[in-house]
């Protein structure tokens, strides 16, 4: 028996009500099952079960809060074998007293165990939570085939919420049976997602089949629960896995290492980070592997319906697009915006960046102008936190926040996606640098983690790196404030001798909610930035 520790749910989140049980204690769950409804300061949260078992205990009532990091029922794990033993006797016992269903009951007994591929052995692939009030999503594409084999933790298909685009990896390695969904269609969570035979079953034999030879020693009871703690003590869990999360398989993956040879300190025997880290300083060396890499064609593009000429074509707003389209209307519609303009003459930062260019990128980092003008936009902010605030309440509340987390526009591979950087104010340049290339990369290949998108607090959308000059951008709500940055012109300008010079000139365009920012606050506050940007010398004297 062990006890299922409610899991972190939620950014700064330390406790939640438990609203509703969805089980009792006695009830037999299946892995992924929904078990539990509890709500955060934030939205209603469903819990699902970590593997099959028996509930043994609920520790919280409904109505009662529960903490994160702390118990929240119990439950005892119940192995294929016992429950194949349990479904067996059941059968006889129904079998004997009803004769003339006998036939019937076998029949449907075998179907259960084999599933709807036909394969004793196959069992079904249950699509998790992949984000806070997520309820289903499109599959975008399939990486593998019916028949294919499967690694552990290999890519199996791509899925796009109304976030972001989410690879599902494999549990366990095996044969994919069945794709319960063709692109293009809505998968829901908790509905099973494709079909696969684990490795490790695909061998035993059909229920009700005998065996003309004695049974193998492996296969005897003693010897199962000699396997059992031998597997334990290696830190092995009830399917022969050795427990480490997602983020720790695939450092394991990047690293060319073997999971079975880093001995884990977690509960359990659970490979964490540190034990890798560990085990690297302690001469540990890469074992070359050959991992099973699913086979398959060029997928085919769908087939198109001939159209004629003057056919307007229709497609479904998804994933990204729609959520887009949603908030755009709801930002333009709910927020009364108003714009201000001005042009900045960063012929001097552009110079400052040349400088510090060649030493960033002996770091490996690409330095752009956009770590720089939000290093000055975060100092500016400390003169005027109203532009890094939002309205609360009732509407009758400013809160002013206490970290700059700025977006940034990226026109990625899913659609517009802004991803902040965390804590601009207390990053360096080259951190901030660091970030904003990680999130651009990302972003591109419609990836970024639901964490880099949420908590922006201030955004910026870079309209002139596609060449744009001016814009009127809308508010990424619940933010107040926005920026358009034009492209950089060299222009004609006069210096302070009267003299006509070329100077290379940004032009800005603010948005700004006029519930909360009015336009004397945000011209003195873009004189400040300016000023940063103008004369990049004067941040030093800023700078914590």
């Amino acid at each position: 028996m062990s006890d299922f520790i409610l899991p972190d749910i939620g950014e700064g989140i330390v406790e939640c009500e438990l609203v509703k049980w969805l089980i009792s204690e006695g009830d037999i769950i299946e892995e992924d099952q929904p078990v539990a409804e509890v709500m955060t300061d934030k939205a209603l949260v469903e819990i699902p079960a970590p593997h099959r078992g028996r509930v043994t205990r609920l520790y919280y009532k409904e109505g009662e809060t529960a903490k994160v990091h702390a118990p929240l029922f119990a439950v005892e794990e119940e192995s294929d074998g016992a429950q194949g033993a349990a479904d067996d006797a059941d059968a006889a016992r129904t079998a004997a007293s009803a004769h003339d269903t006998k036939d019937d009951l076998e029949s449907d007994a075998l179907q259960v165990a084999q599933g709807d591929s036909g394969d004793e052995a196959s069992e079904d692939f249950i699509l998790p939570d992949i984000g806070e009030g997520i309820v289903e999503c499109e599959v975008v594409t399939w990486r593998v085939r019916e028949g294919d084999e499967i690694a552990e933790d290999q890519p199996v298909v791509d899925v796009m919420t109304d976030k972001a685009l989410v690879e599902i990896t494999a549990p366990e390695a095996g044969r994919v049976t069945r794709l319960y969904y063709r692109e293009q269609e809505s998968a829901r969570v908790h509905a099973p997602l494709f079909a696969f035979v684990p490795h490790g079953r695909a061998a035993q034999p059909k229920p009700g089949t005998a065996s003309s030879s004695p049974e193998p020693v492996a296969s005897r009871p003693e010897s199962r629960l000699l396997a059992a703690s031998a597997d334990n003590a290696r830190g092995q869990g009830a399917r022969g896995r050795i427990p480490a999360s997602p983020a720790v398989r695939r450092l394991v993956r990047e690293l060319g290492v073997r999971l079975e040879d880093i001995p884990g300190s977690g509960k359990d025997g659970r490979v964490l980070k540190e034990d890798i880290l560990a085990w690297q300083k302690q001469g540990g060396e890469a074992t070359p592997t050959e991992p099973v890499v699913a086979q398959r064609e060029p997928a085919q593009p769908m087939p198109e319906r001939s159209a004629a000429p003057d056919d307007v074509r229709v497609e479904p707003l998804r994933g990204m697009q729609a959520v887009m389209a949603r908030r755009m209307v709801e930002s333009a519609t709910t927020i009364p915006h108003f714009h201000y303009g001005d042009e900045i003459d960063v012929t001097e930062l552009l110079a400052l960046r040349e400088r510090l260019k060649a030493r960033a990128e002996r770091e490996g980092i690409r330095l752009t102008l956009m770590p720089l003008i939000m290093k000055a936009m975060a100092l500016a902010i400390q003169e005027y936190p109203v532009l890094n605030s939002r309205l609360g309440g009732a509407g009758d509340e400013i809160h002013y926040l206490p970290h700059c987390n700025m977006g940034m526009a990226v026109d990625g591979k899913s659609g517009l996606v802004v991803p902040n950087v965390k804590r601009v104010e207390r990053l360096s340049l080259m951190e901030i640098a660091r970030e904003v290339e990680r999130l651009t990369a990302a972003a591109r290949e419609g990836r970024v983690a639901q964490d880099d998108l949420r908590d922006g607090t201030i955004s910026i959308s870079n309209i002139g790196a596609l060449g744009g000059t001016y814009a009127a951008p809308i508010i990424n709500a619940p933010e107040v404030a926005i920026v358009a940055l034009g492209r950089v012109q060299q222009l004609p300008r006069f210096d302070m001798a009267g003299n006509v010079v070329s100077r290379s000139i940004m032009t800005i365009t603010w948005a700004g909610d006029h519930r909360l920012i009015d336009g004397g606050t945000i011209a003195r506050f873009c004189n400040l930035w300016k000023g940063f940007l103008q004369e990049p010398q004067d941040m030093l004297l800023h700078l914590a």
